[in-house]
């Protein structure tokens, strides 16, 4: 039988010591890995970006008490959508209620108007949630299929999930 000893100097370098490890890559190795390709959703707007108008915010931004947030890509917006609805309760029939309950419209809103999205962006988000629904054989308009009487939660949150999904999919 042969050892390491007995190779030439460069088959030696890659032969296996027994102080490398034959084991394959850890498991938190793995799914530190499997992690990374795992967007994290944004945070959603607190109250005092609900609370404060936008001039007010601008001024504290121009003194340095303030920081807007970053516009977000049509993908990362729907996640945010989702957060916003998970966070302040979804609704039906109202932009927003007088609890603070939203609907996607609602929540696309808020996050227009605090910052989070821009006008190009939500509508480039709102083509990929028509075109979501239209895949779906859905041919109405985003917020009136999410004012459908019988319409759960769940089903809202799987269209923001395929949407944003196909978003990404598409470099947005």
């Amino acid at each position: 039988m042969r050892t390491t000893t007995d190779l030439p100097e460069q088959d030696r370098r890659a032969a296996p010591t027994p102080a490398t490890p034959l084991c394959p890559k850890p498991a938190r190795q793995l799914v530190e890995e499997a992690l990374r390709d795992v967007h994290a959703v944004p945070v959603t707007p607190p109250w005092s970006h609900r609370v404060l108008p936008a001039p007010v915010r601008g001024l504290l931004a121009d003194l340095g008490w303030w920081q807007n947030p970053v516009p977000q890509a049509p993908s990362t917006h729907l996640q945010q959508v989702l957060a916003v609805l998970t966070k302040y309760g979804w609704c039906q029939s109202l932009d927003t209620t007088i609890t603070g309950r939203l609907c996607i419209r609602g929540a696309q809103d808020l996050l227009e108007r605090t910052g989070h999205v821009t006008p190009q962006a939500r509508n480039r988000a709102v083509h990929y949630l028509q075109q979501t629904l239209g895949e779906s054989g859905i041919h109405m308009q985003f917020f009136a299929w999410n004012d459908l009487p019988d319409q759960p939660f769940s089903a809202v949150q799987v269209l923001l999930e395929t949407a944003s999904r196909t978003a990404r999919k598409n470099g947005q």
